[in-house]
């Protein structure tokens, strides 16, 4: 039998799933749920349309995973950036589950990413970019499903105005 990769050479995502099998095993979980816990309960790809200050049209990919609703709806940031990954949002979905579970705070986990470079970026592209991925996931998005929170870190825009406001 070969042996599992170490968590060094394993992507994002699967360092995720390695230590829910870890943590499952030791609270030795029943099946079903197991399998219910293991895998997000919806995750969707989005091709974002938006007109750039230049008169372009750019095409930037999205994604949302809602990993878990039952401790409530799922709650977490949208991330844009260069590297953004399904694998990197599937996995920062399932940890938002575990987080709100162990500190008992009665959300599920959820996140989103946007593949662009917000250093790149007009104020007003990222507007557009945020309200069109925002107006893609109407369906999705709401109090009792899925809460879009502002991610923890800020752009370079936001970094800017908090030191002059300050």
């Amino acid at each position: 039998m070969s042996q599992p990769p170490m968590p060094e050479e394993m992507n994002v995502y699967q360092n995720a799933e390695a230590r829910f099998e870890v943590a499952a095993n030791k609270l030795g979980l029943e099946q079903g749920l197991y399998r219910y816990l293991k895998y997000p309960s919806k995750e969707i790809t989005l091709y974002i349309p938006i007109g750039m200050d230049n008169g372009t049209l750019e095409v930037f990919t999205g994604y949302r995973v809602l990993h878990s609703t039952v401790r409530g709806p799922g709650k977490g940031g949208i991330r844009f950036a260069p590297d953004v990954s399904i694998d990197e949002i599937r996995a920062l979905a399932t940890w938002m589950t575990w987080k709100c579970a162990v500190v008992n705070i009665p959300f599920g986990g959820a996140k989103g990413g946007v593949i662009c470079d917000p250093r790149k970026m007009s104020r007003g592209e990222l507007e557009r970019l945020t309200r069109r991925y925002t107006a893609e996931l109407a369906n999705w998005l709401g109090p009792e499903r899925d809460v879009p929170v502002r991610h923890a870190r800020r752009s370079g825009h936001h970094r800017r105005r908090h030191r002059q406001a300050h």
